[in-house]
C-alpha cells in the first residue's frame, strides 16, 4: 500500500487535513478493490448543479436511506425480507443485496432532492456558496470618516 507524506502540506497551510483524509481513502480504495454495486454515475449538469445516478433495479422508496454526515452523502439499500416464493427460482441475475455508498461532498454541495423512476435512482446535487463567502467589490472611496481621522491622529 502507498502512503503519502503531506507534512509540507501541513507547515505552510491550515485545515488541509480533509485533504488527507480523501486522498487516504482513494488510495486504500483503488479501482481493483472497489466496491461495483450498485453501478452509478455522476453528471455535472451546469455550472454548479450534479446528478448522481445509481441503477437499484428491485428497490422500493423506503427500502433506499439517503444521509448526509460531515461532507459524505451515504446512500444504503436495505431490501425487505421477501415472502415465500410462488415459483422455484433457476437463476438470479438480479442483484437485490443490501448495499452502502458512500460520496465524500464537496463543500457547500448540498441534497436537493431524490427520485426513484425505472430502477434509476436520480440524486440532484447543487453547489449552494453561503452571501458572506462570494467574492464582492470594495468601492473606493467609500472609507468611514472615522478610519480616516483615526490615521491622521496618528
Amino acid at each position: 500500500m502507498t502512503n503519502f507524506d503531506f507534512a509540507p502540506l501541513f507547515r505552510n497551510a491550515i485545515g488541509f487535513d480533509r485533504l488527507a483524509r480523501i486522498v487516504d481513502h482513494a488510495v486504500q480504495t483503488a479501482p481493483a478493490t472497489a466496491q461495483s454495486y450498485p453501478p452509478y454515475n455522476i453528471e455535472k449538469l451546469g455550472e454548479d448543479a450534479y446528478r448522481l445516478t445509481m441503477a437499484v433495479a428491485g428497490f422500493a422508496p423506503e427500502e433506499i436511506e439517503l444521509t448526509v454526515k460531515d461532507n459524505t452523502l451515504f446512500v444504503t439499500g436495505r431490501p425487505a425480507q421477501a415472502e415465500t416464493p410462488q415459483a422455484e427460482l433457476l437463476y438470479r441475475g438480479i442483484a437485490a443485496r443490501a448495499f452502502e455508498r458512500r460520496f465524500a461532498l464537496a463543500d457547500h454541495i448540498v441534497v436537493e432532492g431524490a427520485d426513484l423512476r425505472n430502477g434509476l435512482l436520480h440524486v440532484g446535487l447543487k453547489r449552494v456558496v453561503p452571501e458572506a463567502l462570494k467574492p464582492r467589490r470594495i468601492p473606493i472611496g467609500a472609507a468611514p470618516q472615522l478610519v480616516v481621522e483615526q490615521a491622521q491622529a496618528a
